[in-house]
């Protein structure tokens, strides 16, 4: 059997608990031995992994399983969360995928509490959901740019883990992923955006006032790790200067978390013999 190239379980390696924003090395690869060429091929082969995994969960909820998997992916501009839904995402069937972008809310949303179009987009049974950007926007951007009181978003913390802690329990796997880029690495990607046709319509001149905010989304990052990685909703810490790792990582994450489901074929609602036979005589 060929070594493993992780020394850590991805699970361990990226835990949110006790880890000091300001003290990450962004560019690391926390839990991997191997380089950027081995961690391509690993990931390949484990997207093939991740698929199997993915067309049984849908199998499962196709048949009445109310179980499903939520994938938050949280962070800056340019973290990398699009790369994610594109190559780790995209590498299942989409049928069995609900994607949900939240960008500034709509006039409608507004008209409701914060949590009511998160509500709308959660997973129904067999579905892999992904967030990208999620509910946490109205504890950092709202936080950050003084958006309401403090009053108000100081509350949010408790009333999103007794959100969470509901809709874990209803049947969600629920896996948090924050990412993070350095000032640099950002810096050169928003460049790339700018200096390429094909990624113009990426670009958000926003981006760059966004950055001048640096210090207060880390400390906002921070006070959501402390207060809202749970044993039931756990956060894990990314490291995303390196698209290939964060790629890799996410991949894992899932992997683990389907395999903890211990999912299995649904038996068929059929008599199959039957069957057999009006097929072979139609």
């Amino acid at each position: 059997m060929a070594k493993s190239p992780w020394s850590k379980q991805v699970t361990k390696a990226l835990r949110a608990d006790g880890v000091d924003l300001s003290a990450i090395d962004t560019s690391a690869t926390p839990g991997f031995k191997g380089n950027k060429k081995s961690g391509e091929q690993l990931l390949a082969e484990r997207g093939q992994v991740l698929s199997d995994l993915q067309e049984k969960l849908f199998a499962n909820g196709r048949s009445g399983d109310p179980r499903n998997v939520l994938l938050v992916l949280q962070g800056m501009d340019t973290a990398g969360k699009g790369g994610i839904v594109r190559h780790v995402i995209g590498s299942v069937d989409p049928q069995g995928v609900d994607h949900a972008a939240f960008g500034v809310p709509t006039a409608e949303e507004k008209r409701h509490h914060y949590l009511w179009r998160i509500r709308r987009r959660l997973p129904t049974g067999g579905q892999l959901g992904v967030f990208d950007r999620s509910h946490y926007e109205d504890v950092l951007v709202v936080r950050v740019h003084d958006m309401v009181p403090p009053e108000v978003w100081e509350k949010r913390y408790d009333e999103i883990n007794k959100f969470e802690r509901k809709i874990v329990d209803s049947g969600t796997t629920l896996i948090k992923v924050a990412m993070f880029v350095s000032l640099d690495e950002q810096k050169k990607r928003l460049a790339e955006r700018l200096d390429r046709p094909d990624k113009y319509w990426k670009f958000n001149p926003g981006d760059i006032d966004e950055r001048a905010y640096w210090p207060a989304y880390q400390a906002a990052y921070q006070a959501v790790l402390d207060r809202t990685s749970t044993d039931y909703a756990p956060w894990y810490v990314l490291p995303a200067d390196r698209k290939w790792y964060a790629r890799l990582a996410v991949t894992e994450l899932l992997i683990d978390a389907l395999d903890k489901l211990k999912l299995d074929w649904p038996g068929p609602l059929f008599d199959i013999e039957e069957q057999k036979k009006r097929l072979a005589a139609s």
